[in-house]
């Protein structure tokens, strides 16, 4: 474990860390924007049928006189009269309009564009029969999220996370790009699925990145830095959507500026953490003096050495490559216990997330104003989970950001349909907690996972988010069958798995495992013991707080002993 040692002697947070981790996280702001853009590219304004192509509505009475009107008075969105009604306005069923038939649209649809100039949904007609092709479209969104966890989680270990970064960063600019001149459906769902490969990929390497080039204790620093960079693009979507309304330009706006990103990010430098845990210690060497350079180290660049790692990175150097494989996952125990919890983890906030946020049409006000609610309530959602974090550890703020969500979100359920301050103050209360879990499982999960299987542990994490994610509009469906069950489902899923925090290990202080090896001797020993003899158990993790200090002192000492010889 003294791979944190040499980066502090490279430089710790030096200026090639604030560099490169700022740059990495920039297009995060860009990534929000993306998961969330169809709540008002694909946004569905008031609309009515066209009157039929054989009408004469001069003759007719007027436009009205084939409209029917539920039980509201409001104009029925997918029926029109199959004759022209004489007569005042009735709602369906009497008077005037009761001998009326109606038929579905036969001329298309009128729509108001008075918020949405132009939306898919206004321009390929997904109303009425054909509404669910909207929510196609978000679901082969996430589809391609699923897949790209899943693809470019298991490359990013095998090529390394700079190689996949640039890929992902040219494929989100492409493919969004011509998203926005798709002539057709069919062709914009083929490009929103190919962005969510890439964006999904993007989301995990930029933080295992940043992750693996800092020191132990700035760790939480760069997640909450993540997560805060994430919520500041939903005040940047709400800001662009309100600018520029019309969906093709908001689309590209989103998109075009990944190609800046994907020429600069050509000068990110590989992690040497992936480097030594793939056997490629002359790499190693390279990227650390490299570092040393930048942060203005050149002397304590110049006392690295292949000796030196050979000595340091023993245990990395050990391991074949062929054990990063997904395999592990399962076939070891210490791996297996971690991808069940962590999985159930993954599917529960996002599941309950995407149910809450793809549903702002849902709240009854301004789309533009929740927008930036739910930006807002993250910021002190996630301020009180990094305390938590940096205080109390991982665990905690896990398992409380979770069960929190999960009571808000179940408590809405219970209140009356017609209050809807109150139900939308529970709503944005659940999504900060949802936003805090999010924040957390990332660097929670990219600690517990070792070096060597690390990208493919993140990228099975969030393919389980997105499975999540891809049920998560269909669960919302039984609100037909009564309009609460939706928020009962999307409750009791984040407090059942809040109890699976329980069976995992807290990370707080402690250094990034690099093999399964110290997943085994470290983590589940001092979880059983703990367990079961909580005194043997504490007076363990003494024992190796004392070994993790005295392995520098005594590979100084050899150096010095070296140096004499």
């Amino acid at each position: 474990m003294a791979f944190n040692d040499l980066l502090k002697q490279v430089g710790g947070v030096g200026r090639f860390q604030q560099i490169q981790v700022t740059l990495v996280i920039l297009p995060v702001l860009l990534m929000a924007s993306h998961n969330t853009l169809q709540n008002f590219t694909a946004a569905i304004p008031t609309h009515h049928c066209r009157a039929p192509a054989h009408a004469n509505l001069s003759k007719d009475g007027g436009l009205e006189a084939w409209l029917p009107r539920d039980q509201r008075g409001r104009r029925e969105s997918c029926l029109h009269f199959t004759f022209p009604q004489s007569g005042p306005p009735f709602p369906n069923g009497t008077e005037a309009n009761s001998t009326g038939a109606t038929e579905p649209c036969t001329n298309g649809w009128i729509y108001d564009n008075s918020t949405f100039p132009s939306t898919i949904v206004t321009e390929w007609d997904l109303v009425c029969s054909h509404r669910a092709l909207r929510q196609l479209a978000q679901s082969l969104y996430m589809v391609g999220v699923l897949l790209g966890a899943m693809m470019f989680g298991y490359l990013a270990d095998r090529l390394g996370r700079r190689k996949v970064l640039i890929l992902n960063y040219l494929q989100t600019a492409v493919s969004g790009t011509c998203a926005a001149f798709a002539p057709n459906f069919p062709a914009y769902c083929a490009f929103r699925l190919l962005s969510g490969m890439s964006l999904a990929s993007i989301s995990l390497n930029c933080m295992t990145l940043s992750v693996e080039w800092m020191p132990i204790h700035t760790r939480a620093y760069v997640g909450t830095l993540t997560g805060y960079v994430y919520s500041l693009g939903q005040f940047l979507l709400a800001g662009m959507a309100y600018a520029v309304p019309h969906w093709r330009h908001l689309q590209l706006l989103v998109s075009v500026p990944f190609f800046a990103v994907f020429i600069y990010s050509w000068f990110f430098i590989e992690s040497a953490r992936w480097y030594s845990s793939s056997g490629r210690l002359d790499l190693t060497l390279k990227a650390l003096q490299r570092v040393a350079q930048i942060n203005g180290k050149q002397e304590e660049g110049a006392k690295l050495s292949m000796e030196v790692l050979q000595a340091n990175l023993q245990k990395e150097l050990t391991v074949g490559k062929g054990q990063a494989s997904a395999t592990e996952l399962l076939r070891c125990p210490a791996l297996r216990r971690l991808f069940l919890c962590l999985s159930m983890l993954w599917f529960a906030t996002s599941f309950a997330y995407y149910g809450l946020v793809m549903d702002l049409q849902g709240f009854g006000v301004s789309m533009y104003l929740i927008q930036v609610i739910f930006g807002a309530v993250d910021l002190p959602a996630k301020l009180v989970c990094f305390l938590i974090i940096n205080s109390l550890g991982r665990r905690p703020a896990q398992m409380a950001s979770l069960l929190l969500a999960g009571i808000c979100i179940l408590v809405n359920g219970v209140v009356p349909q017609d209050q809807s301050i109150v139900r939308t103050s529970f709503a944005v209360l659940g999504k900060g907690c949802l936003a805090a879990s999010f924040n957390c499982i990332f660097l929670y999960t990219g600690e517990l996972y070792p070096t060597m299987i690390r990208q493919t542990g993140m990228g099975m994490g969030s393919t389980m988010a997105r499975v999540g994610s891809i049920v998560s509009p269909l669960v919302s469906m039984t609100a037909e069958l009564y309009p609460s069950v939706p928020l009962f489902i999307f409750g009791a899923v984040p407090v059942a798995a809040s109890t699976v925090t329980a069976l995992l290990p807290e990370t707080l202080g402690q250094p990034l495992p690099d093999t399964v090896q110290d997943l085994d001797s470290r983590w589940v020993p001092t979880q059983r013991e703990t367990v079961t003899h909580p005194r043997k158990g504490k007076l363990r993790r003494q024992q190796q707080e004392q070994q993790k200090h005295m392995v520098p002192l005594r590979a100084s000492a050899q150096e010095k002993t070296g140096l004499q010889d």
